[in-house]
């Protein structure tokens, strides 16, 4: 009679053997049936037991926010400090080049750039102004610069901002053909004015003394933030207490410029151009109905009323001006401007015009009219005729 010898018990000598083989298969087949049900126990529990790093352990992570050592100024640069050594020059060439900043000062475009000595920008005021009104400006406070260019000079430090005023030459515009009488470019287009950059110069009183980074981006601190995450902690960096409140708060007060307005509402919805006779505004709207809805008048870029219509029908309007902001004043930067040095001019050379002698009363003298019973020509008189009431 046939018999089948797979589930034949094993011989006796083998049978231990043979059971424990068994158990090991059937614990590998439940493993594999229950390994996805236990593999997320397993993991969570592991997690829960590992400590949670300190910040005195070697290994615990870096915090994401500054530390208080990069917020604490640098120490300030000693007077008798030497001279920059070319190690120090090499370093802060490949730290400030090609890094992304924020500008705290405006920069006009062009050969206008801006210079930087004892913590003091120029130009400012109404020079500052009248640079910005011809030339425009390359960058306003709040927004991005970029290092394009680091020279380390005598007594200051050269910063191209956003290309610098001149776009500057590749390296294949340097190369030239040698011929028999003359050299010519192999690239023959001149630089070019760069109509979007501007520069920074930092002055010393003799000489570039050494430093560190730490001490440098102090230094620039009054026109370049290096501190700032973004674009709007820049800005706000740059503005009045009271207004960078209002900002924070979406708020707009009476006397902001319409650079505040944007960075405290955004972009207006809705814009209306008015005229309340002689003088023409904007009203920018903000929100609609059943909102609250503001109407924003700006003249001249500044907020000059701001109506707010509640949702319950309330009606609230504020004229007084709630934040007063420097401006240049038109007449004294008209009265500032140089005057040619070939002007013509009616004074005798040498004379000054406040010692020019003037009439006693003030009022010049009306021209002296003709007589009237001075007898005229009857014709047009010629090169030898005398004329008649004349000696």
């Amino acid at each position: 009679m046939f018999r089948s010898t797979l589930f034949e018990s094993p011989p006796r000598y083998n049978r231990s053997k043979w059971a424990l083989g068994c158990f090991m298969q059937r614990l590998r087949v439940a493993s594999l049936l229950f390994l996805p049900v236990l593999l997320p126990a397993i993991l969570v529990s592991g997690q829960s037991s590992n400590p949670v790093p300190s910040q005195d352990h070697p290994s615990a992570p870096v915090s994401s926010s500054p530390s208080p050592q990069s917020q604490t100024p640098a120490p300030p640069i000693p007077a008798n400090a030497p001279h920059m050594s070319k190690q120090t020059r090499l370093e802060i060439i490949r730290d400030f080049e090609t890094q992304i900043v924020y500008a705290r000062a405006f920069f006009p475009m062009g050969a206008k750039g801006v210079k930087l000595k004892d913590g003091v920008a120029t130009p400012n005021g109404p020079e500052l102004q009248q640079a910005l009104a011809l030339w425009g400006p390359a960058v306003k406070p709040g927004d991005p610069a970029h290092i394009s260019y680091v020279q380390i000079k005598d007594d200051h430090i050269h910063f191209d901002i956003n290309g610098g005023p001149v776009h500057r030459k590749k390296w294949y515009e340097h190369i030239q053909i040698s011929g028999a009488n003359a050299q010519v470019p192999l690239s023959p287009n001149e630089s070019q004015p760069n109509p979007h950059g501007t520069y920074l110069d930092v002055y010393f009183d003799k000489y570039v003394p050494e430093m560190t980074a730490r001490q440098l981006r102090d230094l620039l601190l009054p026109v370049l933030d290096f501190k700032a995450r973004n674009k709007e902690e820049a800005y706000l960096d740059t503005v009045p207490p009271k207004v960078k409140a209002a900002i924070q708060a979406h708020h707009v007060l009476v006397g902001m410029n319409t650079e505040m307005v944007l960075h405290a509402k955004g972009k207006a919805p809705k814009k209306v151009r008015e005229k309340d006779g002689d003088t023409e505004y904007e009203e920018w709207i903000y929100g609609d109905p059943p909102q609250d809805v503001d109407f924003v008048r700006i003249v001249s870029d500044e907020v000059v009323r701001v109506e707010t219509m509640k949702v319950g029908g309330q009606k609230i309007v504020r004229t007084e001006k709630e934040v007063i902001l420097e401006k240049s004043d038109k007449d004294t930067e008209a009265k500032q401007e140089d005057r040619p040095a070939n002007a013509p001019s009616l004074r005798r050379p040498g004379e000054d015009s406040e010692n020019a002698p003037k009439p006693a009363d003030g009022v010049s003298p009306a021209p002296i009219a003709a007589p009237r019973d001075a007898p005229q020509p009857s014709g047009n008189p010629g090169p030898g005729d005398m004329v008649a009431g004349r000696k």
